[in-house]
């Protein structure tokens, strides 16, 4: 309608130049060429800011948490201030985030300790669209337990779950559903909300690994109503640490395996051993990262200082210490906004251009009216040039990707790649740009000779 603002002028660009200032590993280069860093699926770069915070942690508060003396209360500190940026992060309550080592190991744990309300004939379903760490702890518990496991399975032709089928296989049975919320391989954005109700009609739980969907879209628990949420920050620009969303409800009620002296305190009972202080002092530096974005988003161009955005526009009358005092979750909403629109400009301009290369194939949604429901993770192949070849040459140029199965194998066999080589996997993250983009393009084109 006439007079109606566009889009574009009701979500604010990133400022890419601040955005790619942020992170040391771009002055990078090899052979002469710029490092373009696509490999964001198997784990994004990180900004100056949680290098410091690890550094400074381990120069100044090292020590074991719980001491009565200035060190351990300054780990305790740190502890508390992440678990308390993952709740502004997930929407949530502090004492419903958990730490662990990493995706995997806090899956690995609560599925078996999960597996002790379970008897033979109960039910779970996974699906073929998962990274494994969302399958295999399911199925070694299932095993233990004799649980029956109902796959659900997907559309080939773009690589989506098969939501009617994934429907039939929920029942009076099932106790829980784990689902991903995007997936690792080849970018399907799954409708979770809609598969949540699903399970909790049933009354089963339902488990969602976010671990792929973090860096492109906002994580909303309270809005989705899941019962678990995992991830791992070092996907979102963060360290290497998993963590997990629990409904503090089922953090109380189910029973973890823990040491005896470890106290029965939600969410610590599930937190095992001594925990990673370093890299959890360098997950609230990740978050104040995105939320940054955010907070710098209505800027006028002008810096305030070294390091930061512009902050100056942002609230009507260029309010400084108003934009600054943004809380932290509102920065985080205004954060992914930008990001999922520049996300989706890359998508765009990486299809466009793949299609146009003789034999390859994209796996996954490749009509731009359904790029809602994919993020900018692109599965493909090009006959006659196996992924490892791909990615090697590329490698060689600057360009880094992925060949493989990601350990998303279920669907590699399943679309019959996996003995092949799987595929080449391009990852378009917020830091990313159309010049990168570009570059790749011409740089493929003289790989394959077409």
């Amino acid at each position: 309608m006439d007079g109606m603002p566009s889009t574009e002028t009701l979500i604010p660009a990133l400022d890419l130049t601040w955005v790619r200032s942020q992170f040391p590993s771009f002055a990078q280069t090899v052979n002469g060429h710029p490092a373009v860093f696509f490999d964001g699926p198997g784990g994004t770069q990180v900004p100056q800011r949680v290098v410091d915070a690890i550094r400074d942690y381990l120069s100044r508060d090292n020590a074991n948490s719980g001491g009565n003396y200035p060190t351990s209360r300054r780990t305790d500190s740190v502890i508390a201030g992440a678990r308390a940026a993952m709740a502004d992060f997930f929407h949530c309550e502090a004492d419903e985030v958990v730490f662990g080592q990493n995706m995997t190991a806090l899956t690995f744990a609560f599925s078996h300790a999960f597996g002790r309300e379970l008897n033979p004939g109960d039910e779970i379903v996974v699906t073929r669209l998962d990274h494994d760490a969302n399958v295999s702890p399911w199925l070694t518990m299932a095993e233990d337990r004799g649980v029956t496991v109902r796959w659900a399975e997907i559309h080939d032709e773009d690589c989506t779950l098969d939501m009617n089928d994934l429907a039939s296989k929920i029942n009076a049975k099932t106790k829980l559903v784990a689902v991903g919320y995007a997936s690792n391989a080849v970018g399907t954005i799954n409708p979770v909300k809609e598969i949540v109700r699903l399970a909790h009609a049933v009354g089963a739980l339902a488990y969602i690994d976010a671990v792929h969907y973090t860096p492109h879209g906002l994580i909303d628990v309270a809005d989705l109503d899941s019962d678990f949420l995992v991830c791992s920050t070092y996907k979102f620009f963060g360290p290497h640490i998993g963590v997990l969303f629990g409904k503090r409800e089922h953090l109380q009620r189910l029973r973890p395996y823990k040491v005896r002296p470890l106290t029965d305190t939600v969410p610590f009972r599930w937190e095992w051993g001594t925990l990673n202080h370093e890299c959890i002092a360098g997950i609230t530096a990740c978050v104040e990262y995105i939320a940054d974005i955010g907070r710098g988003l209505h800027s006028s161009g002008d810096t305030k200082s070294p390091g930061a955005p512009s902050l100056a526009g942002f609230a009507e009358g260029g309010d400084f210490a108003q934009a600054t005092a943004m809380p932290c979750r509102r920065a985080i909403e205004l954060a992914y906004e930008a990001i999922h629109e520049h996300e989706r400009a890359l998508l765009e301009r990486a299809i466009s251009g793949l299609r146009r290369i003789p034999g390859l194939k994209i796996y996954g949604i490749t009509d731009p009216a359904r790029f809602d429901e994919r993020c900018g993770t692109l599965a493909l192949r090009i006959e006659g040039h196996p992924p490892l070849e791909l990615a090697t040459k590329l490698g060689e140029r600057g360009f880094f990707t992925w060949d493989g199965n990601y350990y998303a194998i279920n669907l590699t066999e399943h679309l019959g790649v996996e003995k092949s080589g799987g595929f080449l996997r391009i990852g378009l993250v917020h830091y990313n740009t159309v010049e990168e983009v570009d570059r790749f393009l011409v740089a493929l084109r003289e790989i394959t000779g077409t």
